[in-house]
This record gives C-alpha cells, structure tokens and sequence, in this order.
C-alpha cells in the first residue's frame, strides 16, 4: 500500500479490518454482525479471504452479492426461515459479534442494566439472545467506545457467558475489538489479552481506558493494514456513504 493509502486510512476502517479478521478460517458458518462497523467488516470478509461465509438479509434469505449497506441484496442463494435459523445458532455454526455495554475480564458481557438488578440505575436492551449467543456459538464482540466503563472488573449484570461460568460444547469467545485495540482470550486461566493496537494507539492508553488488569505479552501487534483492494470494496462497494465513520470517532 502506498504511503498516501496508508495516511488515509481512518481509525473506523482499521476497526473494519479488525472485525473482518474475526471471521478468518471460519469456512462455511453463519456471520451475525450486529453494528455498522461489524457488518462492513463481515461483507469484507465474504468478499475477500472468507468467501464461504454465509451471510443473511437480517430477515430470511441467504444472500449471495455484498450489497451497500442500507441496500437490499439482488442475489439469493438459500432460504433461511426460522427454524434453521435456529438449528444453525443451537448447533455451533455461527459466529455472531455482539456489543456489550459493559465486559469484564473472562468476556462476561452485560446488554441489561446497569447498577443493582432490584433498583437498576440505567436500563438497557435486555438479555435479548445473549445467553443463547455465547453458549452455543462463538462470540465476539465490538466496541465502539473503549472506556473503563464499559471494560469493568465485574459485570453488573451477566447476560453473555464468559469464560469462568461458561458451559457447553459450542461455547468459543474469539476476539473483543474496540476503537482502541483488538483483544483475545489466550491466556491460561480465560482472562483478555491485549493482541493488538489500533495504529496511533499506545498500550499505555489501552491500560489507562481499561477498568481491570489486562494480560499483557512481550510484544503487542500492531492492527495489520488494509491492502488498496480493501480500502477500495470498503469505500466504494459496501460502505459508500461512510457509515463507518459514524460509529467510530477518529
């Protein structure tokens, strides 16, 4: 990529690549992208290096073509009604990358409410499918705004299973990435490892915006860079109107 390429790419499009890269390897799965950024990242991936990705029109189809976002896809490759849709989530193949309103170290994640549970201080979405989620497929997550906050020592309210309460066969948490970084879960004991930065991101504002203790290697990566052939399906095929930008702030 040319040096000009290279200072052009926005803190949202490395965040694209970053999410991208949670579904590589994944062969013929189910991809359940929930967010902007999210979705940008899982049509890259399908038009790239995960081709066998399958991906949904959020309501009942499979769809072949990577439209715009906000466009409705032209080309339908598989009916997915409900009750496959479910036979899918309950059996390991899906791979769906959720938000969370706060997580902690062993990747529980709360979308439910904030502060005690009988006189909760904030309300939320709810459960929703969290748990259904986490149990039987594997799980990451996006976060659009790293703060201490959101990353907290302890969950107010555990609606996604992490990895010290998790069971089941299917159970897998992938990656958490956020406007700051990318993080995993390869340590001994489950804990979240910092895997990555964001290019312009230190380690030592990871730590700082981050509310527990972070397992930490030797070296950490840097967020890999686009190729020009991203930047332009990202640009000008999936994400024309720069929705991406929203979501992120530079």
């Amino acid at each position: 990529m040319s040096e000009a390429l290279t200072a052009a790419t926005t803190r949202a499009e490395y965040c694209v690549i970053a999410c991208a890269e949670a579904w590589r390897g994944d062969g013929e799965i189910l991809a359940s992208p929930m967010g902007t950024v999210p979705s940008v990242g899982a049509r890259l991936a399908r038009l790239t290096f995960a081709p066998d990705l399958l991906l949904t029109d959020g309501e009942a189809l499979l769809v072949a073509d990577v439209a715009a976002l906000g466009e409705r896809p032209q080309t339908v490759e598989g009916w997915l009604p409900y009750r496959q849709h479910l036979s899918l989530a309950m059996g390991g193949r899906r791979h769906v990358m959720m938000g969370a309103s706060q997580i902690d170290r062993y990747g529980n994640q709360n979308i439910s409410c904030v502060g005690d549970w009988a006189r909760p201080t904030r309300q939320l979405l709810g459960f929703r499918g969290a748990p259904m989620n986490t149990l039987n497929n594997s799980t990451s997550y996006w976060v659009p705004r790293h703060s201490a906050r959101v990353f907290v020592e302890r969950v107010d309210v555990v609606c996604g299973v992490g990895n010290d309460r998790a069971v089941g066969p299917y159970h897998g948490l992938r990656r958490v990435v956020s406007d700051l970084g990318v993080f995993d879960f390869a340590t001994a004991d489950g804990s979240m490892r910092l895997a990555a930065v964001h290019p312009g991101v230190t380690v030592e504002q990871v730590v700082a915006a981050t509310g527990f203790p972070l397992a930490i290697g030797e070296t950490v990566d840097s967020t890999r860079e686009p190729t020009d052939e991203e930047l332009r399906l990202i640009r000008e095929v999936i994400d024309p109107r720069g929705l991406r930008e929203r979501e992120v702030r530079s």
